[in-house]
Parts: C-alpha cells; sequence; structure tokens
C-alpha cells in the first residue's frame, strides 16, 4: 500500500501581536518583524510597488498649505518652519506602507513650545506596554529588530504627551481597525498574499531560466517503505532542497548500492503552463488593485483591460472618486496628527494637503459654498485662483482697447521703434475735439492726442503696436497674449492700463502694477513699442488724398509734429540699465520670458 503523505502550502495570516512577560515591548509580527516584511511585499511585487508610490505621492501632493495662511502670516510661517517638505513627504510613505507613522517632537527648555518636529522611522520603534488605564506611556528604539536579543539595549522615547520632562516624545500616527490596539494593519492587507504570489511567480522564472527551463521532477523510492522517523527526515531533506520558488527546475542526484535499489525519477510536465503562469499573474494584478481600491490603474501609470478605459470623463469621474474615497481619508489622519502639534504651541490653522490632481480636474464652480472649503476642496489657492482671474481680465480689457490695423483706409507712413532725436523740440498740440482718456472700456475709433490734421486737412493718427510679432513655448503670457492680438493702441491706453495688473509681479518690489509704456512685458524682456504713424487715404468720404503717400518729415513740413517720446520707450528692456528689472528688493519674478 502506498504511503501518501501531503505537504501544506504556507497560510497566510494577519499580523501577530504578542505581550511578553520578559519584555516591556509588544513585540509586532511572529517574529517581532512585521515591517520587514511589508517592505519586502512593496519590493519584491512591481503592482504593489507602483500602487504604493503613486498613491504617497498623492497623499503628499503638493505640500501642506493653509486657507487663512494669508489672515494668519506669522503663525503660517511657524508651520512650514515646523514641518519641513522632506519630513512630510516619508511620514505619507511610512504612513501608508506601513500603516502606520510616526513624528519625534522637541520641545524648547521649559516646556512651553515644540521648536522642532522630524519624521522617525516607525519601523525601529516598538509599543510599551500599555498601563492599567489602557495608555501607551512609551516607544522602544532599536536600529534592526531581526537582529535583537535579550542582551542588547534599547532606548525608550516617551509618547506624545506623556511626559513631564523630557525634551524628546514621540507621536504615532495609528489609525483605529477593530480587534487591535498596539499597531494597526495596513489598509491594503488583504493583497498582501497575492503581492507575495506575484513575486513569486517572478521569482520562480527567473529561476527557471536560470537552470535551463529542466522540469520539476517526482522523486519514487523503491527500496521499500521506511519507518515513520526515516520518512520524516527524508521528507525534511527534500523539502528543504525543493521547496520554494527560488528552487525551480531544480533536481537530486540518488546514490545507490545497487541498480535494483536505484530511486526512478520521472519528470513532471506540468500541462498548459504559459497559460497557469498568465493566469496567476494577472489575478495578482487585479486582487492588488482591489486590496488598494484603485478605481482606474491608469491613474497610478498601470495600463491594463482592467477598470475604467482611457476615455477623458471616466478618468475625471476615477480621479475625483479616488481622491476622495482614498487619499483624503489617508490625509486626514496626518493632518489630525499635524492638528495636535499646531495646538500645543497655540497655532490654529486650517491646514490641507495642496491636491496633486489636474487643475481640471477639480471642481472650482461646485456646490461648495464656503470659499475656504472650496480651496481645501479643490487645492487652489484663492487669492492666486482671485489673482488669476483679474489678471487675465485685466490683460483682456487692455486688448480690448486695442484697433485692428485698418490698411484700407490709412496708409502707414513711419513704421519705427520709437526714437526720436531730443533736439527736435517740435511738439505741436493739435486742437482736436476733446476726449476722454480711456478708462478700460474699449474704444477703437477713439482719437488720441498725438493725432492731427494739417494745413492742407490731411489727417494722420499715431498708434503704438507690440513688436517685435513673434514667440514660444516659454515666452510670457502678457507678451504672448499681446502679440497673438495684433492690434495696435493709443499712447493713452498705454499709460491708463499701466495702473491695472495686466502683468502681474514684474513691478517695483514684485508689485502687479508697472509703468507698461516704458517696461512692456518686465525685465529682461525682448519687446518694445513700435511707432506707427498713419496717413488718411481720403479727405472727405468721396475724395481721395491725392497725397498720401508722403513721409513724417513731409507730414512736419505740412503741419503736422507726432508728440517726442523718451528714449527708453524705444527700448527693449534688456537693453535697459539693469536690463529692465525695477525691483527694490529680492523677490520671485514670474516664469515665462519674452519669446
Amino acid at each position: 500500500m502506498s504511503n501518501i503523505r501531503i505537504v501544506n502550502l504556507s497560510t497566510y495570516t494577519s499580523p501577530k501581536i504578542t505581550e511578553d512577560k520578559q519584555n516591556d515591548f509588544v513585540a509586532y509580527g511572529e517574529d517581532n518583524n512585521y515591517y520587514q516584511y511589508l517592505i519586502d511585499q512593496y519590493q519584491g511585487s512591481p503592482t504593489n510597488n507602483a500602487i504604493i508610490n503613486g498613491i504617497t505621492e498623492m497623499i503628499y501632493g503638493k505640500g501642506l498649505n493653509a486657507t487663512n495662511s494669508d489672515k494668519k502670516p506669522m503663525e503660517y510661517a511657524e508651520m512650514v518652519t515646523l514641518f519641513k517638505k522632506d519630513d512630510m513627504k516619508k511620514v505619507c510613505a511610512d504612513f501608508y506602507l506601513l500603516g502606520q507613522a510616526t513624528f519625534q517632537v522637541y520641545y524648547n527648555l521649559d516646556r512651553s513650545k515644540i521648536v522642532k518636529v522630524e519624521h522617525f522611522p516607525v519601523q525601529t520603534l516598538r509599543a510599551e506596554k500599555a498601563d492599567k488605564k489602557g495608555d501607551v506611556k512609551a516607544f522602544y528604539y532599536f536600529h534592526d529588530w531581526s537582529k535583537y536579543t535579550n542582551r542588547d539595549k534599547l532606548t525608550r522615547i516617551p509618547a506624545f504627551g506623556k511626559s513631564e520632562n523630557s525634551a524628546i516624545e514621540i507621536l504615532c500616527i495609528k489609525p483605529y481597525r477593530a480587534g487591535y490596539f498596539y499597531y494597526t494593519p495596513v489598509t491594503y492587507q488583504g493583497a498582501l498574499p497575492y503581492c507575495e504570489l506575484e513575486s513569486e511567480v517572478a521569482n520562480y522564472h527567473i529561476n527557471n531560466i536560470q537552470n535551463g527551463m529542466a522540469p520539476s521532477m517526482l522523486i519514487n523510492f523503491n527500496n521499500g517503505t521506511p519507518d515513520e522517523e526515516a520518512r520524516e527526515l527524508i521528507e525534511r531533506r527534500i523539502y528543504d532542497k525543493f521547496s520554494g520558488s527560488s528552487n525551480a527546475g531544480k533536481f537530486i542526484l540518488a546514490f545507490n548500492d545497487n541498480s535494483e535499489s536505484a530511486a526512478t525519477i520521472d519528470p513532471v510536465q506540468l500541462s498548459d503552463a504559459h497559460n497557469q503562469y498568465q493566469f496567476l499573474s494577472d489575478e495578482s494584478t487585479k486582487k492588488i488593485m482591489v486590496g488598494h481600491r484603485v478605481v482606474s490603474p491608469m491613474l497610478l501609470g498601470i495600463k491594463d483591460n482592467t477598470g475604467l478605459g482611457n476615455n477623458a470623463d471616466e478618468l475625471k469621474q476615477a480621479s475625483v472618486l479616488f481622491d476622495n474615497m482614498v487619499i483624503r481619508v489617508q490625509q486626514e489622519y496626518i493632518l489630525d496628527a499635524i492638528d495636535k502639534i499646531l495646538f500645543f504651541n497655540d497655532i490654529s490653522l486650517n491646514v490641507y494637503f495642496t491636491t496633486l490632481q489636474p487643475l481640471e480636474f477639480t471642481d472650482l464652480e461646485g456646490n461648495i459654498v464656503d470659499e475656504e472649503t472650496r480651496e481645501e476642496e479643490t487645492g487652489v489657492d484663492l487669492e492666486d485662483k482671485k489673482e488669476l482671474s483679474s489678471d487675465k481680465t485685466a490683460l483682456q480689457e487692455f486688448i480690448d482697447l486695442g484697433e485692428v490695423e485698418d490698411l484700407d483706409t490709412w496708409e502707414v507712413i513711419e513704421s519705427a521703434p520709437v526714437d526720436y532725436d531730443k533736439d527736435d523740440e517740435l511738439n505741436t498740440k493739435l486742437n482736436l475735439a476733446e476726449e476722454d482718456v480711456s478708462q478700460g472700456t474699449a474704444r477703437s475709433n477713439a482719437k488720441s492726442t498725438q493725432d492731427g490734421t494739417n494745413k492742407k486737412g490731411f489727417k494722420f493718427k499715431v498708434r503704438y503696436a507690440y513688436a517685435p510679432a513673434k514667440y514660444d513655448d516659454e515666452t510670457r503670457e502678457f507678451c504672448k497674449e499681446m502679440i497673438k492680438a495684433n492690434k495696435i493702441y493709443r499712447k493713452e491706453d498705454i499709460l491708463q492700463m499701466s495702473t491695472k495688473a495686466v502683468n502681474p509681479g514684474w513691478g517695483e518690489g514684485g508689485a502687479n502694477t508697472y509703468d507698461i509704456w516704458l517696461y512692456k512685458g518686465g525685465g529682461s524682456c525682448r519687446h518694445f513699442w513700435e511707432r506707427r504713424v498713419y496717413m488718411a487715404k481720403t479727405v472727405t468720404p468721396d475724395a481721395k488724398n491725392p497725397r498720401s503717400k508722403i513721409s513724417v518729415a513731409e507730414a512736419k513740413r505740412e503741419g503736422f509734429t507726432p508728440e517726442v517720446n523718451e528714449k527708453d520707450v524705444a527700448k527693449r528692456p534688456r537693453d535697459m540699465a539693469k536690463r529692465g528689472f525695477i525691483k527694490k528688493k529680492k523677490f520671485k519674478t514670474p516664469k515665462g520670458k519674452a519669446f
């Protein structure tokens, strides 16, 4: 009768949490190294790795901000000083990858204020046993718990708010999970077996290739059935040699006393193997995404045929859903911990993480009535949004003041950068019907004080074009829009719009308004105002001007003298002193060059 023994596969259980009477700390995992197991699954599973990286980046987004930062600039500055970007990124990474994260908090001498906050690697900490009231008053630090022995000395660090005179404390960010007290399982706990499976499938294929694609073997011993002790010994030795994906394709060499007692080795060919491994790979990927609650894999850079497709509307909806169901939930735990630290320092800020979502994926006009709530939900700073909207409106107002060049009615008799000589002091003010200076209303037919009529009744007008007419992808928005508009402007319009934020950030000390007439697109701009003098082709609607093709010099002799402008009007800002920068102090200039 055959004696068949069955070897069970490894079983996957939840992390074991152990209170040992011999230790003051609580072990996490069967070997007190469960955090390392999580790290191994992160490193070994490509799908798990990609998802964790993507979600971690989404949790941090573009960093911390506060909706009331403009009202409390000093408190906001202190918050930014306490929570540095690098530390916050590490905390976000630990929190999602390991299920928990910790801040190390430093106090001043009299413990009246928190002066420093740093990330502390949570995998190096173990919780102290709770007291009779159920409070965990400290954590124990050891650099590598896999190497810890009872002879090693541990460092005890008090928990946040649990000491009276310690200069350093540990604030642990630990979500609640039913059935757990000292530690919290990761949110993707159910996907861990599939993370390990994906890792093992890859490892199997690698080792199978390295061993020449040799098949696995079934070994039959044909020399009788040994006793129980001998069978267990043989089984254990074969298991040690053949178990695990790293031993794929290996074989055993048996030495026997004679050919009659030789073991026979039969290769076991796995039928339809490629399809079975493909199934395991696909199933692992799907289950890992389910464990992480991934709505659409495309959001995390994973391309497959599951979930939502490439449709832009579907991706937008998936992004909003994932942001609300997964990302913000994780952010809230971290923000609560930050609020505890700020509260200790008497700082009251409405802190949030600026979203990493594309702007077009956020609801700027939705049903969120409160403006601060809207900023927190969308991650769009209110003041920046208002300024952007205001800047765009002001620039459009400026452009609307211009007029389209009408070469059917008017002929250009001069077109050059403004560079009249100073010795030409003839600056005749013409007696025209008075026109109000523009107040920001489009008046393309309005006259300018520089316009005039000569002694013979020939009409002239002076306008200014933004030149040269070229730009590229890095051109400042102001310069780009001015060139694209392709309009000509009165001097009065340019002077008037210098009082509005048509190109913010390029004024003195970073101001939003400055002299557009002199400084065009701002410091180092390569554009200039080009003066164009036009002469009407007709004297009256029915009479053509027989002398329309004359020069400016002839126009002067005929009694029309254009106004003399400052020399800098003809210059590009980059050709001026200090390249046209008019700041008094250092400030961050907006992006964009001239063209």
